[in-house]
């Protein structure tokens, strides 16, 4: 338990900051997990709109201490890696 109010402060702070974070890695995981189920059932336009979204939303990610910038170019990269295949295979 802290007895400094400097140090119950940061407490609060970590909790507000780590609850946040769940909060956009959440985003991002429901995403790609919405591009992967449009993967899998190979709808095209489905796998399109839901990587364009979670694109959109790992580069807003990026630019916060949340997830790194190279983080999310390389799960940028990945996932359209399987839509370009999704295309070439259909």
């Amino acid at each position: 338990m802290p007895n400094k109010e400097s140090a119950k402060k940061r407490i609060r702070q970590d909790a507000k900051k780590r609850a946040r974070n769940r909060w956009r890695k959440g985003i991002i995981k429901d995403g790609i997990k919405s591009f992967m189920n449009a993967i899998a059932q190979k709808d095209v336009p489905a796998a399109e709109a839901a990587f364009k979204d979670v694109q959109k939303q790992l580069d807003r990610i990026s630019t916060t201490s949340t997830m790194h910038k190279n983080k999310a170019a390389r799960s940028k990269s990945r996932l359209s890696r399987r839509l370009r295949d999704l295309k070439a295979a259909g």
